[in-house]
């Protein structure tokens, strides 16, 4: 997909990529765009436009990230979102794919299912992001905007070889995988495709936004380390 500017109109952006439903929801923009650009969405709410497309043109394009516009943001704007973000995951992503995962494994009692077992290996890898969005809300968010709010942001390099590795999103492969390769027994086909469909939903959300994290929220985190403050 081309990359978004002022002059893009919403409806393409939601039509060509529709996973942008939820980027969008996250930056206060819903359903309904009329034929409005992304320059008139964020002049009618008020949103910063190049955070808003820089935001977006991260999330579609996998090489897409500006490090010199993203450095000018200010901390409240990635901590918001990915605050956001958070909050998706927790009370809508997670509770779907667990919703379609209790009704599969009810659907699929059979002496050599291994559906239960598939089952729980969800429930350790939700409980590591779950650990992950505590972690983020109690300590990480508040003290880099302490810091940002301190002037320490002026000193923070942003890092586009940043890339820590998720065991979450390791975790999500995995458990799909489990389904390709080692599923067994009876069981309803359109709940399975449904919980497939959803895990891939949520690794593919959580990978393109790592890169937000791990690029310019984390190099906080590691300057206060290095200041011996935390």
């Amino acid at each position: 997909m081309a990359l978004i500017t002022a002059d893009t109109k919403l409806c393409d952006i939601i039509t060509g990529n529709p996973s942008t439903i939820t980027v969008l929801n996250r930056l206060g923009v819903t359903l309904g765009v009329t034929d409005a650009t992304v320059a008139s969405a964020c002049c009618d709410k008020k949103l910063d436009q190049d955070f808003f497309t820089t935001i977006l043109n991260t999330y579609i394009n996998e090489e897409y990230f500006p490090e010199k516009v993203m450095a000018s943001f200010h901390a409240a704007q990635i901590v918001d979102y990915l605050d956001k973000t958070n909050a998706y995951y927790e009370t809508v992503q997670l509770p779907n794919v667990e919703r379609h995962f209790m009704l599969l494994t009810r659907h699929g009692q059979q002496p050599n299912s291994n559906l239960n077992i598939m089952f729980r290996f969800f429930q350790e890898l939700k409980q590591e992001l779950l650990d992950r969005i505590n972690d983020d809300r109690k300590r990480l968010f508040p003290k880099v905007m302490a810091m940002a709010n301190a002037g320490v942001a002026s000193n923070v390099q942003v890092n586009s070889n940043n890339e820590e590795s998720d065991t979450i999103q390791d975790k999500i492969d995995d458990l799909i995988s489990m389904f390709v390769m080692h599923l067994k027994g009876e069981y309803d086909a359109n709940l399975c495709s449904a919980v497939i469909i959803a895990l891939a939903s949520l690794h593919k959300d959580i990978s393109q936004n790592n890169r937000i994290r791990n690029r310019l929220l984390l190099p906080f985190s590691d300057a206060l380390k290095s200041a011996g403050n935390e």
